[in-house]
């Protein structure tokens, strides 16, 4: 089977890249804007305020509708203002301030080329599911140090920790050396696996997404870690656990980690 494009020749296809071809396609029509400096800040910025906008509105709408507190994880708590604000400002001030300049040096250095062909679906998937494991495994020794050590916890990373009730805006309240230290690994990852951009984009979709929900303090039905068999993934009760008591739950996504360390909490929460 094969994919024909009206500038290039023609190129063999598997069935499961044809599945993703037309997403791709779509994309390259973007290509300058993929391509330039700005698109990573923008990319980024774009989809967390995005996926933390829904859970900020219901924290709004909570004063109007009770029986939306009974999927928090503390009902008489919402973040105010003055807490919201600051968290999103510090976000946008980074990532103009630090971040831009890093994508600015790399884009000068490694322009972006990007492949005609999409990528396969399992690989795809594949690739998504060992960027996580990683991503898991590489943040839990990060975060672990972190607490364990006493000038790594006051010098970096108590930042993080100033909200004892966590809520979605709050994800990316961080250090600057906690956002590049995630963003590295974030991006080490992808290029070990030499994963394709579309690859790429979806990683980091699929892993701001979960980290706004581990912060978002709302336990849904349908959260991540409800629809993971066996507990192998924690989710937002297990990552409120560790903002309520510090010395547990280190892994931001799975469990085997903390389970094998003997450092994993769990709690019961019932719908109330």
């Amino acid at each position: 089977m094969s994919y024909q494009n009206s500038s290039d020749p023609q190129v063999l296809c598997s069935s499961e890249q044809l599945f993703l071809q037309p997403l791709w396609d779509h994309l390259r029509s973007w290509e300058a804007l993929i391509q330039s400096p700005f698109f990573p800040v923008i990319f980024s910025i774009t989809t967390y305020v995005a996926f933390c906008l829904p859970f900020v509105v219901l924290d709004i709408l909570c004063s109007w509708v009770p029986a939306l507190r009974r999927y928090k994880i503390h009902p008489d708590f919402s973040p105010s203002a003055r807490q919201l604000l600051p968290c999103l400002g510090q976000t946008l001030y980074q990532h103009v301030m630090f971040v831009f300049p890093v994508t600015l040096l790399h884009w000068a250095s490694r322009p972006a080329l990007l492949p005609h062909e999409a990528p396969e679906l399992l690989l795809l998937l594949h690739h998504i599911v060992f960027c996580l494991l990683l991503f898991d495994t590489e943040f839990f020794v990060w975060h672990l140090l972190h607490h364990k050590v006493p000038w790594l916890y006051r010098t970096f990373h108590k930042v993080h920790h100033q909200n004892p009730s966590s809520f979605a805006l709050a994800t990316q309240y961080m250090s600057v050396w906690e956002l590049f230290s995630l963003g590295f690994f974030d991006m080490m990852n992808v290029t070990l696996l030499g994963c394709h951009p579309l690859t790429s984009l979806t990683f980091h979709v699929v892993n701001i997404w979960l980290s706004v929900e581990d912060h978002s303090g709302y336990n849904f039905p349908w959260s991540t870690h409800r629809l993971v068999p066996f507990g192998w993934y924690g989710g937002v009760v297990h990552h409120d656990l560790h903002h309520s008591h510090f010395n547990c739950n280190f892994a931001p996504y799975f469990t085997h980690w903390d389970k094998i360390l003997g450092t994993l909490r769990t709690a019961s929460v019932t719908a109330r």
